[in-house]
């Protein structure tokens, strides 16, 4: 198997040509108009179109309607459906209908009582996303710089494929990858230099110290979590 490395809500030209270059094997993009990585629909389009062929397009929505995710998918013409918010696995099935689309599902963590919703979608997600729970205050879903407990998921049992998220970096992807065996990792405020605000250096070491990280790990903790 490889690791999946997705870097998420991209927005500008420049940063999104610096992740296909270093390698990413995903490229989200955000459709939830308070985060500071929202995209308009003329944004979407010119990136998908950036990025078709080279990488995973991925759609991320949060609770969104079904007027808004027709808006989005019709602009940049995702390979996949990221859904952030509360949506219920009757949702997910409903919108794996409307668009034809795989569909990957964020599982918020904060304990262990939080992976009781992984049997929800079992069977029914493409993908689940384990990120952390937002910080009491905050006001995303995701891309808030926390970190969980990676220790929890040690207790996941899923037959779904799932990435890691929440507080990831250059600095400390080594460290998740060696505590988890995730085989697939999602970054976003890690790669920032301010809140959606890209640094194309940074997406650069990132995706290198994944990679190398990966390759040094034994191949048993590679299939442990798989």
């Amino acid at each position: 198997m490889t690791l999946l490395i997705k870097i998420c809500g991209l927005s500008t030209p420049d940063t999104l040509g610096a992740a296909l270059d270093a390698g990413a094997d995903m490229v989200g993009f955000v459709f939830f108009p308070p985060s500071p990585r929202h995209l308009s629909l003329d944004q979407a389009r010119a990136l998908g179109l950036q990025a078709q062929g080279r990488a995973l397009k991925v759609a991320l929505s949060v609770d969104a309607d079904d007027a808004a995710l027709d808006a989005s998918v019709a602009a940049a013409r995702p390979d996949l459906l990221q859904l952030h918010g509360r949506e219920t696995p009757d949702r997910v099935r409903e919108l794996k209908a409307r668009f034809g689309l795989p569909v990957m599902k964020a599982i918020h963590v904060s304990s262990r009582a939080d992976l009781a919703a992984v049997a929800d979608y079992e069977g029914l997600a493409d993908r689940l996303i384990f990120d952390a729970r937002p910080p009491k205050g905050a006001t995303l879903p995701g891309g808030n710089g926390a970190a969980f407990d990676w220790a929890i998921l040690d207790h996941v049992a899923t037959r779904t494929p799932w990435m890691l998220s929440g507080g990831l970096g250059p600095d400390n992807v080594e460290q998740a990858l060696a505590h988890t065996g995730a085989q697939g990792l999602d970054v976003s405020s890690g790669v920032e230099t301010a809140p959606g605000v890209k640094d194309s250096a940074l997406i650069a070491r990132f995706v290198a110290r994944a990679r190398e990280a990966y390759a040094r790990a034994p191949l048993g903790s590679r299939a442990a979590k798989a």
